[in-house]
Formats: C-alpha cells, structure tokens, sequence
C-alpha cells in the first residue's frame, strides 16, 4: 500500500470544492491510499463549512486553517508540516487539475527513478483546452528565466502539480518564505540547489477564468520573477551570475563616477573625492546585492561574512584610489581615469563576492 499525501490550499471555493474533494478520493485503489489535508486560508464564503461536511464522509480528509489569509504559499507550508504519506503533493481546490494525474506521475517514483516530479501543462496530453497566449506565454518565461539560473530543462515551472519524496519536502520545507504565488521558483530553485533527480509527466488541465475565481495576476507575474532571481542567483551558473551582477556593477559604477564627477565639480580635492565616491557606490552595491543577489533579505549570518565584506571593501577601494590616481598620472582625464578604475574594480568585486564573502557549496541530498 503506497500512502500519498496531497496539499490542498483553499480560500473561497466553496462552488468546486466538494466535487473536487470527491474526484481526489476516487484515485484510491488496493494499492494506494490518499491523505488529503485541505488548509482553509481564512475564507469568508462557506468553504470550511462544506469542508467538516465533508470530512464526514472521507475519513482520511483533514482540515487546517488559517485565522487571517496568508496566501497560498503560507497555507502549503502550513500542510507539509502535517503530511504523513510516502509521496506529498499539491492540490488546488477547483476544477483545474486533474487528480487521476497523480497516478502517472507516482510511476518514477514508485520505480526509483525520481525524487521530484513535475506535472507539466506544456507536454502534450491526449487532448487539452486552448489556454489563453498571453498567460502561456508568461508562465514558458518565467520557466525559461528559471530554467537559466536552476540548470534545469523543465518545460513548466509554475505548474500546481508537484510530487515529492516525502523525505525531499521535509528538507526543502524549512527553506520555504514566500506566501503567495512567489512559492513556484523559489521551491523550484531548492530542488535545484538540492540536486535531486526530476521528472516531468504530461497533466491535464482545464483553466478557469478571472470570473470563475482565478486568483493569480500579473503582480504575482513580477513577483516570480523576482524570486528566480532572489533564490536561484547565489547558485546559478557562472555566466548567470556574472549578467545578474553587472546590472548591480553597473549601477553602483554609474554611481561612484557620478558622485566622483559631482565631488570634482564642487572644487572637493580629488584625494577625498576619490574615497568619498567610492564609498557611496559601495553602499549602491550593497543595497541592491541584499535586495537581489546573495541572500533574501539579507543578514549577515556570520562574523566571517563581516570581516570578509570589509576586507574586500578596503581591497577594493585600494585599488580605485590606485588606478585612479595612476591613470590620472598618466596623462588621462579625471573622468576617463575613474571610468577605466571602476570597469577593473567591476570584475575584481564580482571575484571577491563570489569566491570570498559569499562561497556556495554543492548542496548533496540527504535521501
């Protein structure tokens, strides 16, 4: 008897919500059993009310919830804590998806060839509804974005249907921040980071429109976005890293030759100018490396970030004043002086960020 546990977030759906509580328990047979933990996220329709209404019926239904809505990100974290199963899935409480999919996507698992398993609304099915182009197109971006800085080559990131080894969530789910949609590429990217062997199997899937309930938009479209890069930068490949890192270089060496400009043309000596620019582009660098690149919502975690941070800041800010002032010696103009300074000390900071503050290591999985 296999166990499958799967995570059904809900907030106001009290139109699809017993059709759908039925049509998950139909996929049990002698061989699999199904936990389904429904989380009511605060609804204020009749959802939780048909929800222990149900529970009569399928003993095997438990019911969570939320004393304020969270977001759907907050109610899964809320489930995987309760899940018992050998495998743990995610459930949307409408008529979308359809749970008898599970069923194909058990398969790598049960045959050990899988840890994770997405349910890919892109790889053809026998027959699908036409989706709407514009939000297709979103979803294939953001899962070509993500698929640059995971490494992967999934065809559907933001796919409702994953499956995991129950050992798998157990890890990643500490790991887990974001409460709404942004959960897509960040639990994306720690299976990334976790090394885990991924499939993906064909689903079904019938979209809903925004007047039949749909909840995602084009705010949440932005914010997965932010997040491949929030979550996925520290550990994308090379070349990813680097682009990412030149926008944040680039302003922070807008900045330090506008305030090096700004300095000079208030008749401020250029030996001050010089140290004060830098400085101010320093903290430019370290406002948006928080913000973007290194760590989500960044603190420092140890006393060796600390002292690596300083001392790659006082390298650093050694070698503008040097370059500066030496190609100012040479004969060249204070502001070409500073421009060649900071295109230097762009690939120099990136190196000390990369290999010296902040060094990753491989992530093994623990299965």
């Amino acid at each position: 008897m296999t166990k499958l546990s799967l995570i059904m977030p809900c907030y106001n759906e009290e139109k699809a919500l017993a059709e759908i509580v039925e049509r998950v328990f139909e996929i049990e047979d002698k061989t699999l059993q199904v936990e389904l933990i429904l989380v009511d996220d605060c609804s204020e329709d009749n959802s939780l009310q048909i929800a222990y209404h149900l529970s009569k019926k399928y003993p095997h239904l438990k019911i969570l919830t939320h004393s304020q809505n969270k977001g759907k990100g907050a109610a899964l974290r809320t489930g995987f804590l309760e899940a018992t199963g050998d495998y743990v899935g995610i459930q949307d409480a409408d008529m979308e998806y359809s749970p008898s999919d599970y069923k194909k996507m058990l398969k790598p698992l049960l045959e050990n060839k899988a840890d994770v398993v997405f349910g890919s609304r892109y790889l053809r099915p026998d027959e699908r509804r036409v989706l709407s182009f514009w939000h297709s197109f979103m979803n294939k971006m953001l899962t070509l974005v993500s698929n640059m800085f995971t490494g992967l080559d999934i065809s559907d990131m933001e796919t409702c249907y994953k499956l995991f080894r129950r050992e798998v969530i157990q890890q990643i789910a500490p790991k887990l921040k974001e409460n709404r949609f942004g959960f897509e590429p960040e639990m994306t990217t720690y299976v990334a980071q976790g090394h885990y062997r991924v499939y993906e199997c064909a689903i079904h899937y019938t979209p809903r429109t925004y007047a039949e309930g749909k909840k995602i938009n084009y705010k949440d479209g932005f914010r997965a976005l932010y997040c491949i890069l929030h979550y996925g930068a520290p550990t994308a490949p090379l070349p990813m890293q680097f682009l990412l890192y030149l926008f944040i270089g680039g302003v922070s060496a807008v900045a330090n030759i506008t305030f090096f400009m700004l300095l000079l043309a208030f008749h401020m000596p250029m030996i001050f100018a010089i140290g004060i620019a830098f400085l101010m582009a320093a903290v430019v660098n370290y406002l948006l490396c928080i913000a973007i690149l290194f760590r989500h919502k960044a603190k420092w975690s140890s006393v060796t970030e600390v002292l690596m941070y300083l001392l790659t800041l006082l390298l650093m800010g050694g070698l503008d004043y040097g370059l500066t002032y030496g190609f100012y010696w040479m004969g060249l103009s204070a502001f070409w002086s500073k421009c060649w300074a900071v295109v230097i000390g762009l690939i120099g900071n990136f190196a000390l960020r990369k290999y010296i503050v902040f060094p990753q290591q491989r992530i093994s999985p623990k299965i």
